[in-house]
């Protein structure tokens, strides 16, 4: 009985001869491919450019000392003195050469410059870099403050941190003259944000712009929408009336209020409780102040207690003071007139001030006042005109939002952040 599976072995071992001699082999036969062959092996390697050397040197320790980096500035108008240290250069180098006949670097987000050599010659060319465009909505509730809740409800996979950065100031701006962020948000309130992000062809994210964005703050709805056809960044609410207002609530682009008008403070250097008749802002010294509306510089210098002071007189009986600076902004001097968030000098603590930050006054007819409680005048609504072009894109980005454009359209608004 032992000897049948050997027999049957024969059996099968002879069959499949006699099959492959008549060359009716009934199953597919295998077929070597072809080998490969390589005629030239190329070797990639990158340096980066150091702190204090020049793009010469960088090339020298290549082996291409020769190479003209004048052509650079003068065919591709690349400036030469703006490179900076850190830049990545990719080296391809074949194996039978002794210097890399190609080189690649990213001068920028929206390119790389190629150099190869053929026939001896250096051949220079920008190469575009493909980048392609898509919409995110993010919504949720701001339990402590919005850059908290943007950085919690958006993964490092839909936008790196940096980027996140970016955004919520962003966002922060566009609201700029209607919500105080360090005041007026309270746990519960709720946003929706609808921002473009872009996708290199390498695998690279990037934040784009905000193109609509609706928060709650105490119940109230306030919504936003960029509308653009003249190409300027313009936001505007459901109703068409722009969010732009004859002056900033803030004269510091990154803001943080340390003080709030109003409150009687015992003060460190006089030793004393007064009235603190102004906001003040604290910020890391040489921060950029802005002024916050359209005016003429009345005073910038010196003034007693405030330290180096910035004072600019407006429309209707309007004054502000910018005080504690470090220093003025070049060419701020009195009867120089300035426009809304032009710098007009530097955080400081000169003056009666024990630590950097700045102070600011809002006068009304000489009347100290709170200006985050003065009614500003609007900026001006949608044209008319394009009144149809605006009502279909705030529609189609409030449904993108999650807002019912209808309701939208009737003033009351919901974001929907399920």
């Amino acid at each position: 009985m032992r000897r049948a599976p050997l027999a049957f072995s024969v059996l099968v071992i002879s069959g499949a001869a006699l099959f492959a001699a008549r060359g009716s082999w009934p199953y597919p036969r295998l077929h070597e491919a072809p080998p490969i062959v390589v005629n030239r092996a190329f070797f990639q390697s990158v340096d980066t450019l150091r702190s204090g050397e020049t793009l010469t040197d960088l090339l020298a320790r290549q082996g291409l000392g020769s190479f003209d980096v004048a052509r650079l500035r003068d065919e591709l108008g690349i400036d030469l003195r703006r490179l900076r240290a850190g830049l990545i250069f990719s080296f391809r180098q074949a194996s039978d050469e002794q210097t890399p006949s190609e080189i690649l670097v990213r001068t920028g987000p929206e390119e790389r410059v190629r150099m190869a050599r053929s026939a001896g010659n250096w051949e220079l060319e920008r190469v575009p870099i493909a980048w392609t465009a898509e919409v995110v909505r993010v919504a949720g509730d701001i339990d402590n403050s919005l850059y908290l809740a943007l950085d919690e409800f958006i993964a490092d996979d839909v936008l790196p941190s940096g980027e996140r950065v970016r955004m919520a100031w962003d966002v922060a701006d566009v609201y700029m003259w209607s919500v105080d962020f360090t005041r007026d948000i309270q746990p519960g309130d709720r946003f929706a944000v609808l921002v473009e992000r872009h996708l290199s062809e390498a695998g690279e994210v990037r934040y784009g712009r905000v193109l609509a964005a609706g928060l709650e703050v105490a119940g109230k709805p306030l919504t936003a929408f960029r509308f653009d056809p003249e190409g300027e960044d313009r936001f505007y609410d459901d109703h068409g009336k722009s969010l732009r207002r004859a002056f900033l609530r803030a004269p510091l682009q990154f803001r943080r209020i340390s003080s709030n008008f109003s409150l009687r403070r015992f003060h460190p250097i006089l030793q004393t409780y007064r009235r603190h008749a102004g906001t003040d802002y604290s910020a890391a010294a040489g921060t950029p102040v802005l002024a916050a509306g359209d005016g003429t510089v009345t005073r910038a210098g010196w003034s007693g207690g405030y330290g180096n002071l910035v004072e600019i007189r407006h429309r209707s009986g309007i004054t502000t003071r910018y005080a504690h600076l470090r220093s003025a902004a070049r060419g701020i001097r009195a009867g120089f007139r300035v426009h809304q968030g032009d710098v007009i000098g530097y955080v400081g603590s000169t003056g009666l001030a024990t630590a950097a930050h700045l102070h600011y006054e809002f006068l009304v007819n000489g009347v100290q006042r709170d200006s985050r409680r003065i009614k500003l005048d609007d900026g001006p609504p949608v044209a008319e005109a394009l009144r149809p072009a605006f009502e279909s894109e705030r529609d189609r980005l409030a449904a993108l939002l999650g807002f019912d454009p209808r309701q939208v359209a009737g003033g009351q608004r919901r974001a929907d952040d399920e």
